[in-house]
């Protein structure tokens, strides 16, 4: 692969648009954008999350996500196209039901915490269903791939998972919700 941005600034972004893949021009706030920083945002997230020493499997789990997150940017830059296939979702839905099966069923709701690695978890699972929200919004004749709604939408189950994980893991408790405290 040859040199892809041999210069950084363009200056065609100074009026308040910005160039898709296919060449099209939109402006900075259309709801395609939006899901791209959304979707980029989350991948700064994961990156963040894999600074923090994590179990092989995870670490390559994590791997492939923020893979399949820049196809996903991709997806939304040249609008029609499809980056993301089926396999992708079902790879996630192995992964939460693996790790899902050996955590204890919830009983209360879970504030984001514990350990410091799962509360990133956490600020990445919150990422992610803003991305999904954001996906949805996009309505301008080029849906967004079905299957990356779906694949976004099990991300967020499976990020939520692994905070669970990573408190067990470490030895840290997961932050029960109490639901009858009494106001201050």
């Amino acid at each position: 692969m040859g040199n892809r941005l041999s210069k950084i600034y363009t200056r065609t972004g100074d009026d308040g648009s910005t160039g898709l893949g296919d060449g099209s021009r939109v402006p900075k706030t259309s709801a395609r954008v939006e899901a791209m920083g959304n979707t980029d945002e989350l991948n700064c997230i994961i990156g963040i999350l894999m600074t923090e020493p994590l179990p092989e499997a995870l670490t390559e789990t994590m791997t492939r996500v923020q893979h399949t997150l820049f196809d996903i940017g991709g997806e939304l830059s040249i609008p029609s196209s499809t980056m993301v296939s089926q396999n992708r979702v079902t790879d996630l839905e192995s992964v939460l039901d693996e790790l899902n099966e050996k955590l204890l069923p919830l009983r209360e709701f879970i504030l984001p915490g514990g350990s410091q690695q799962a509360a990133v978890c956490h600020l990445a699972r919150s990422v992610c269903r803003r991305l999904e929200r954001s996906l949805f919004d996009v309505d301008d004749g080029h849906p967004v791939s079905p299957i990356s709604l779906q694949y976004v939408n099990r991300l967020s189950d499976l990020l939520f998972v692994i905070a669970r994980t990573l408190n067990r893991m470490s030895g840290a408790a997961d932050v029960l919700w109490e639901h009858e405290r009494r106001p201050d």
